[in-house]
């Protein structure tokens, strides 16, 4: 593997790119990521900073495009829009990438420590990256290894940014040892050390945990309706999906769960306002006596009288009483306009996108006794969402979806393993219900108990796993982050200050 340094550079940044990209799910090719940043360290440490600026931009494009081109498939919106998106989402992320590799060009031409600060300075940017209306932590290197249960146990203490820690550490080793000239046999045993540590520190958390959570007799029956959401609204198939989830009702409660998920937006219609579509729903919740969480949409008035929208989840219970969720978090340019709440003349522009509104509560449910709280769609790739439903009380998550809009691409794939991630962060369960798929039933080591694949309409039932514990993430969250960034804050002072003022 040393023969690729004498790459040009540009072809180092495309390869370096393509493995990265490569490693993100679906394809179970999650080690690529352990070698993927060698040909850009490279670059990193011997080119100039604007030539480093240039070709980690050229990587991050790269490994973007690889890994988020289902962005492309959304059937939900004008091909205008959507490659929009894609292009527009592609260029932002690379800028992380490019500013990440300036400063650690810096900091090495100034201190000679590029290599120890790599670890520290990506779990910085991705710390950086996850925050504010624009935060994507979707794109996390945590992400690459959710197929290797044993490598990701660490996220309870760490967070996936642990996991990135990791990574990019052992893509470091692996730099020293194809550059180095000594004797590479025994300088092997670090990068293989460090994985075997891994490895068998995560078999034996997985073991110590499934031994300490305890399977209730709480089960939940959840509802992939296979339902084409481009069809849904249409007048000529309202009716017909109303039938198909009324079906799958009355076959759910057969087997008398203690509560029954449907997935993001189950049925055309606005559930809390509309009577004739509810009451039928309600009564057949009464009649089993097993409430019902369903995905709706919902309309409120504002203390202007103007009319407000959200992506919400109904619970119907069976005494008659409901209780709403509204999403909390929306994803920019395709639920709403980021910074429109203060600007309200943003909500004019039209990118094909909605115009929701965000909700402020994170609403807890009780069913039997048990409380737990729900998701919607890309709320699941953001950890610090999940923490603060569990300090609220919540003892597992659902997690309604409608990944319909991506078809069998790349998206419903990664959206699933993400999953696996919050689990294991919190340890606490997780039950998924997505309209075309994947759903299924997560444990609080990330073990996947039942899934219904991508395209099947099904039911499928669950009991769900307690861990009587509180993780260290919950309670402290992103501590590890907050950490990386004050080193580096530190080194890249010591080395600005002798480089410029000494």
């Amino acid at each position: 593997m040393s023969l690729i340094f004498r790459l040009p550079s540009w072809q180092l940044a495309i390869l370096s790119g393509l493995l990265i990209g490569l490693a993100y799910p679906p394809l179970h090719l999650g080690f690529l990521a352990w070698i993927g940043f060698v040909p850009l360290i490279s670059i990193f440490l011997n080119e100039s900073s604007s030539s480093v600026a240039r070709y980690s931009f050229l990587s991050a494009i790269t490994a973007n495009f690889v890994s988020l081109y289902w962005i492309g498939f959304n059937s939900g919106a004008g091909f205008i829009p959507v490659f929009a998106s894609l292009i527009g989402a592609v260029l932002y992320l690379a800028l992380f990438w490019t500013f990440l590799g300036v400063l650690l060009s810096n900091i090495h031409f100034w201190t000679g420590k590029g290599l120890f600060v790599f670890p520290f300075l990506w779990v910085s940017m991705e710390w950086f990256r996850s925050i504010g209306p624009l935060g994507f932590p979707w794109l996390n290197l945590a992400l690459t290894q959710t197929n290797y249960l044993s490598f990701i146990q660490l996220a309870d203490f760490t967070g996936s940014y642990g996991i990135s820690f990791w990574i990019i550490f052992l893509n470091v080793i692996l730099y020293l040892i194809l550059k180095s000239s000594g004797n590479k046999r025994i300088i092997w045993l670090y990068p293989v050390g460090l994985i075997l540590s891994l490895w068998i520190s995560g078999n034996f958390r997985i073991t110590s945990i499934s031994n300490q959570i305890e399977e209730l007799n709480f089960n939940v029956a959840v509802v992939q309706p296979n339902i084409d959401p481009n069809q849904k609204w249409e007048r000529d198939h309202r009716q017909e999906t109303f039938r198909v989830m009324h079906d799958l009702l009355d076959e759910a409660t057969k087997s008398q769960p203690d509560l029954v998920l449907w997935p993001e937006t189950a049925l055309p219609s606005y559930l809390r306002l509309s009577s004739p579509d509810r009451v039928p729903i309600q009564k057949k919740v009464f009649l089993s006596g097993i409430p019902l969480l369903s995905g709706t949409v919902d309309r409120t008035f504002n203390q202007n009288g103007e009319k407000e929208y959200y992506n919400s989840s109904i619970m119907m219970y069976p005494d008659g009483n409901i209780q709403m969720y509204h999403k909390v978090h929306l994803v920019p340019f395709a639920e709403y306009i980021p910074f429109s709440r203060n600007f309200p003349f943003l909500k004019e522009l039209n990118f094909g996108q909605g115009n929701f509104s965000q909700g402020n509560e994170y609403t807890v449910f009780t069913v039997d006794s048990i409380q737990f709280s729900n998701i919607i769609c890309y709320e699941s790739s953001l950890p610090g969402i999940i923490r603060k439903f569990i300090k609220r009380g919540a003892r597992f998550m659902s997690i309604q979806a409608n990944d319909g809009w991506l078809g069998n691409s790349s998206g419903p794939y990664q959206h699933f393993e993400l999953a696996k991630l919050r689990a294991v962060e919190n340890r606490i369960s997780i039950v998924r219900c997505a309209n075309t798929g994947i759903s299924g039933f997560i444990q609080p080591t990330g073990r996947v108990s039942e899934k219904i694949p991508i395209g099947e309409k099904k039911v499928i039932y669950g009991n769900i796993y307690f861990w009587n514990g509180t993780s260290f993430y919950t309670v402290f969250g992103d501590i590890f982050a907050m950490l990386c960034t004050a080193v580096i804050c530190i080194i890249f002072g010591i080395g600005w200050f002798r480089h410029y003022l000494k």
